[in-house]
């Protein structure tokens, strides 16, 4: 039977043991190995990915763990963006090929199946893969997703790795295409419209 996990805010003092669990959950992703997929570079330019796709979350105190820091999810509230430029200044001075070609019409793409309302945006979501199949992604879900059930917002997020949909569809989430371009893997964005609680 598996553990109900706690979900707790992440601290200003622990954004570093935060982010380390999302390199972690993110070394076997397509995506970020299709942008890095030497080990070494990876591990080095990775946390600075996250925190420049992600790291308005811990200023906005819409960064979330489990106990431990077995997972983390970063959410992004609405009105607050991701760093574009940073973003690409990075692909562009420490990524592949790959991805410094075709990068910039990816971004361009999913920039496009966001929507235009105000939404709660989670670019990443990640569990210790020593702990993964012990309830922490769908514990970081269900919390999260409470949020915006009791607002009313709708959330989105793009899938980089295609084993991830099914929990997503498992709560609430539905494909709205895939994005592909170049040598990039698919990413599947999705978007979950909110439920009335109870």
């Amino acid at each position: 039977m598996r553990r109900i996990e706690p979900v707790w805010t992440v601290a200003a003092s622990d954004v570093e043991a935060a982010t380390a669990v999302v390199v972690l959950a993110f070394g076997g992703d397509p995506a970020a190995r299709w942008a890095w997929p030497d080990p070494h570079k990876y591990l080095r330019h990775f946390p600075r990915f996250v925190m420049a796709l992600g790291g308005e979350a811990y200023a906005h105190r819409a960064a979330y763990c489990t106990q431990g820091y077995s997972g983390a999810a970063l959410w992004l509230p609405p009105g607050v963006s991701p760093d574009g430029e940073a973003v690409m200044a990075l692909f562009e001075s420490t990524g592949s090929a790959g991805v410094r070609k075709d990068g910039p019409a990816v971004f361009e793409r999913m920039e496009q199946y966001h929507p235009r309302e105000p939404h709660w945006y989670l670019p990443f979501i990640g569990v210790d893969p020593s702990q993964q199949g012990k309830g922490c992604g769908a514990a970081l879900m269900r919390h999260a997703l409470a949020r915006c059930d009791q607002d009313g917002t709708p959330a989105y997020l793009e899938s980089s790795n295609p084993r991830n949909i099914p929990l997503y569809e498992r709560h609430g989430f539905e494909v709205l295409g895939c994005i592909q371009g170049g040598t990039s893997p698919p990413i599947v964005p999705m978007l979950r419209k909110p439920r009335h609680p109870g």
